[in-house]
């Protein structure tokens, strides 16, 4: 329809969806840029990064244990001793290194 052809009242009334269209979107706006959104949004993307990184670090661990496990047990599930009597041995030396390091700062 051509403007010249137009009424007033038309006129009016699109003039008054477009101020409601634009006081919707003002609306989301300041929403969105409220301090308070915007420490929210902060706080949920930080929130994310750490789940993540938990989750990538549980991974790890768990595969890392697993790959422990498997070099020290056999496919049967009995012990492999020929690894374990050096890792405990190991577990045991550290362990000695370390009580007596305490003994001697404690002095």
């Amino acid at each position: 329809m051509p403007e010249a052809a137009r009424t007033a009242a038309e006129i009016e009334e699109r003039i008054a969806r477009r101020r409601e269209s634009l006081a919707v979107t003002l609306d989301e706006i300041a929403v969105r840029v409220h301090p308070s959104t915007i420490v929210g949004d902060a706080k949920a993307r930080a929130a994310g990064a750490v789940d993540r990184t938990v989750g990538k670090a549980a991974f790890a661990v768990s595969r890392g244990a697993e790959n422990v496990r498997a070099q020290l047990v056999s496919a049967e599930g009995g012990p492999r001793l020929d690894r374990v009597i050096p890792v405990a041995a190991l577990a045991v030396a550290v362990t000695g290194l370390l009580v007596l390091s305490s003994r001697r700062r404690r002095r």
